[in-house]
């Protein structure tokens, strides 16, 4: 292919009518006219990147070069060029959406501090905020769990919402869905996305595909439904609502065939979970996944939102299905007008982004296939996502994973034994429960069991199918264990609605599943407090107790402080799970229970058919339910209307609020650029391992009163009882400053214990490592962060990359990075390097003792460029290593230099 093509002269666009309107499109397909392509053979996700290039290629936002290599993408061969991608809209959720809020709020400020009109600083194209990530399961098992959890909600995070509530008004192109009502992915699938977008420009009405991004690693799930998009960080986010494109290296698209249909007695959750473990095997991170091939045609459009949601955790940035007749009747039943579906299907099929069963292949990076028929019924853990194991498994797992733990506990008892073990010298614990008919709560012990997560609810044949099954158990008189917290947490009303129209609820609340709210509750960890005598029998005996959740997430303490073991499972096994009251059990041999018979009843006698799942959906889950749903979407109840935020431009800022503080991010910012320096003596303020996530590093749940967070809130008179959680707190740098690494499971190599500590140099002393940084601040002390394989992996946390900057640290040396991470360290004006494979911290024999320099910052940088990394030991030898600057493009070297992607965005603003 030549290059320098004068893409100016060469109009793509077309015209095609729908429903009696014509519409003009940039056709990616009239690339071919310029010896590009043929597009019809490239994935579907690079043609609609194209698209998005060849649009704003002509608002003077895309060059020429970066075009034209992106038109010539090959499978074997990748140009190392980033491309800059601006998505129709951007979702939050409100962990992530209050920091994004305040952080605009400041901008205005800091904008307004410079004479500016803080008033025409709105975001550039639209914004969706659902509240779904506060609400805390307080209460269960019965039916006012729901009103009171709400009601506990909006007690907690008030200051929270009533800034929310400023924040639609005051902002143009910014709408909130209230509390109460669902969880962002799902909320998006049924009802924001739609597919195409259109507006009009010089009198000419234009279409093109629908886009999103989204501050939610699980961003991806509307990938589903052939939508382009993906999670970010929050300050990614922030800058691309401010017209900064977002920048992407030009991907590699791995083609996923499938083939097959899923045998009976398995469900997309298990199929998610061993495409996780494959994907994970095969190592796809930093590329899009797109599937295709004749089965396909056998997956249900909740069941594609499914695999595509857990994109983050086999790896990939997107897990794309293209737009095909399934995408069509998906739309028509979620309740979307038959105009919309007719655009939709005449548009994609003029673009030529439509699948049908004889589109030729596309040609892939690599290809790997799927035989849909090998999936089997399956859970993931105890502590990764991709850890999948058959239920036949689990128990020989279990006793491998924490054999050390149960060597040193005298409680610990034979698979399956749910009375003790009369073979060997151990005593089971009593539950405790007033209830007669308990067993024993020992190792082990299923002690929370949530149907939870958009994962799954959003897919109406693992939620009818775990009712059915819970319908069977009930008649057969089976009961949920005494000690198993029970949660039925949906993505959305339209879950509870056609529960209720097929008459199924009943029979899961008889069981204890009763509906605590519509959020994402246990999945990111609030779950909320266990009954006492549970909590208080774990802690005395040291039990290694269990959950299992029909979420995507399982890390180490992300479910709850006590619990060790984490599973994954679909809605129907998680009922399995809670009746059984054990994970020491054989799903597929041993029996759940006893009948009211006294016959021993198995997971094969309650399990429904295929059959009678399809049936009830069919019956159950009608459009309509899903239009009255979300009618109402953006009111909100009587609570949330009483909110006054007010509307002015300016955020009131209150010196004296423990949750909204104006962020000291923008403060005392020059107009000028400053130098980038070396980094020179600096202390390393930690060193870990491999496979640190975010919630390692930026902790979501529960504040220790003992915790540097803890004592600040304590110092503010706010007693433990009232501290929420981290999550509910970003809008308070003070807090998460002060939680920043301070999870309870955090591995510090510095020292011997986990937690947030580390060893202050050079004394030697165990002090919090936000103890250490304040020193190490006062001294004037940079400092460097070590760490393994897939740093920052897991959700999309902006704060992981915020705390880390305000607590000093100026570079982040690892084996490898997650790509969400990554970005936002460079957001925040954090140096990611690499080391040069062969080359690690145990290679290193680091300990913390040693004095860090970094050269090469203070000459021109170029992307992924090699630095000099020297390191000094207390014996004064030294060693230097190369190592790789993780900027990998221009734009993320201006970023770089600025400090940050909001510093550049603010200078801009204050400079005209």
């Amino acid at each position: 292919m030549s290059h320098q093509i004068d893409f100016s002269r060469f109009d793509s666009r077309q015209e095609f009518t729908s429903n009696g309107k014509s519409y003009s499109h940039y056709a990616v397909k009239s690339l071919d006219d310029l010896g590009f392509g043929p597009v019809s053979r490239y994935p579907f996700s690079i043609r609609i990147l194209l698209e998005n290039l060849l649009r704003y290629f002509h608002r003077n936002m895309v060059t020429g070069s970066q075009l034209e290599a992106l038109a010539s993408w090959r499978p074997d061969v990748l140009p190392n060029m980033g491309i800059p991608f601006m998505p129709s809209r951007v979702v939050l959720q409100d962990f992530t959406g209050v920091p994004a809020l305040v952080d605009l709020a400041a901008l205005r400020s800091a904008v307004a501090r410079n004479g500016g009109d803080p008033a025409s600083m709105n975001p550039f194209i639209p914004v969706d905020l659902v509240i779904d990530h506060s609400i805390q399961v307080d209460k269960y098992g019965s039916k006012d769990a729901f009103n009171f959890n709400v009601a506990r909600e909006m007690e907690r995070n008030r200051e929270r919402y009533t800034m929310l509530h400023w924040g639609q008004k005051a902002f143009d192109n910014f709408r909130v869905v209230p509390p109460g009502t669902g969880i962002v992915h799902q909320v998006n699938l049924e009802y924001l996305a739609t597919v195409t977008q259109t507006e009009q420009q010089n009198g000419i009405d234009y279409i093109y595909p629908d886009s999103v991004l989204g501050t939610d690693s699980h961003t991806t799930m509307i990938n589903g439904i052939g939508v382009m998009g993906w999670g970010v960080g929050g300050i990614e986010a922030e800058a691309v609502l401010l017209a900064q494109p977002y920048t992407l290296q030009i991907p590699e698209v791995i083609g996923m065939r499938l083939n097959g249909s899923l045998p009976p007695g398995t469900t997309a959750t298990d199929l998610v979970l061993t495409i996780t473990k494959f994907l994970r095997q095969k190592g796809v991170v930093g590329r899009f996944v797109e599937f295709f091939g004749p089965g396909l045609d056998t997956l249900t459009l909740p069941d594609r939102a499914t695999i595509a949601n857990m994109a983050p955790e086999y790896g990939a940035t997107m897990g794309f299905f293209p737009v095909d007749k399934e995408t069509l009747r998906y739309l028509r039943n979620s309740g979307r007008t038959e105009e919309q579906v007719q655009l939709v299907a005449d548009y994609f099929q003029a673009a030529d982004l439509l699948y049908t069963s004889t589109t030729a292949d596309p040609e892939y990076t690599a290809v790997y296939d799927i035989n849909l028929g090998d999936t089997v019924p399956s859970l993931s853990g105890p502590r990764r996502p991709q850890d999948l194991l058959p239920l036949s498994a689990v128990t020989h797992d279990f006793y491998n994973q924490f054999s050390k733990q149960l060597d040193d506990r005298s409680t610990a008892i034979e698979a399956g034994n749910m009375d003790g073990c009369p073979t060997c010298d151990t005593t089971p614990v009593a539950c405790g429960s007033p209830d007669k008919k308990c067993d024993e709560l020992t190792n082990g012990s299923v002690v929370i069991a949530a149907i939870t997560s958009c994962t799954n609810t959003s897919n109406p044949d693992v939620m009818i199918g775990a009712a059915l099954l819970a319908r069977k158990a009930v008649q057969l008189g089976l009961h949920c264990k005494p000690w198993v917290k029970t949660s039925l947490a949906p993505g959305s009303k339209v879950v509870t609605s056609y529960l209720e129209k097929s008459n199924l609820l009943p029979d899961l609340e008889t069981l204890g599943f009763n509906l605590v709210g519509y959020g994402c509750t246990t999945c990111i960890g609030n779950s909320g407090p266990l009954d006492k005598t549970v909590a208080d029998t774990i802690q005395n005996k040291q039990l290694i107790t269990a959950a299992v959740l029909s979420g995507n997430r399982n890390f180490e303490a992300r479910i709850h402080p006590q619990i060790h073991a984490n599973y994954l499972a679909s809605p129907l096994l998680v009922i399995a799970y809670a009746l059984a009251g054990t994970v020491l059990i054989n799903m597929e041999t041993d029996p759940l229970g006893m009948s009211a018979a006294g016959e021993p009843v198995y997971l094969k006698d309650i399990w429904p058919t295929k059959e009678e799942i399809r049936e009830t959906v069919q019956e159950a889950v009608t459009a309509d339910l899903f239009v009255d749903s979300y009618a109402t979407v953006f009111d909100g109840d009587e609570q949330w209307q009483q909110l006054h935020g007010g509307s002015d431009s300016l955020f009131p800022w209150d010196s004296e609020s423990s949750y909204i503080r104006e962020p000291p991010f923008f403060t005392g910012l020059s107009k000028e650029l400053p130098p980038t320096t070396n980094i020179q003596q600096a202390r390393i303020l930690a060193l870990f391992g491999d496979t640190i996530t975010t919630d390692h590093i930026s902790p979501a749940g529960a504040i220790a009163p003992d915790s540097p967070a803890g004592m600040y809130l304590q110092n503010l008179g706010i007693s433990p009882d009232n501290f929420n959680s981290y999550g509910s707190r970003r809008g308070n740098h003070e807090v998460m400053l002060r939680g920043t690494f301070a999870n309870i499971r955090i591995r510090n190599l510095m020292v011997d214990r986990e937690g947030g500590y580390t060893k202050l140099m050079p004394t030697d002393a165990e002090v919090s490592i936000y103890d250490a940084a304040m020193q190490y601040q006062q001294a004037g002390t940079p400092l460097v962060v070590f760490g393994g394989k897939d740093y920052g992996t897991g959700s999309s946390r902006d704060w992981a990359a915020k705390g880390t900057m305000l607590l000093g640290v100026r570079a982040v040396i690892v084996s490898s990075f997650e790509r969400i991470h990554r970005s936002n360290l460079v957001g925040m004006g954090v140096l990611p390097l690499q080391f040069e494979p062969g080359t690690d911290i145990q290679t290193l024999h680091l300990n913390g003792k040693e004095v860090v320099s970094i050269a090469g910052l203070d000459g021109e940088l170029t992307p992924n460029q090699q630095l000099e990394l020297c390191i000094e030991r207390p014996d004064r030898s030294q060693i230097t290593v190369p190592v790789t600057l993780r900027l990998d493009n221009e734009m993320e070297i201006d970023y770089f230099r600025n400090g940050g992607i909001l510093h550049k965005v603010l200078r801009q603003i204050i400079t005209g």
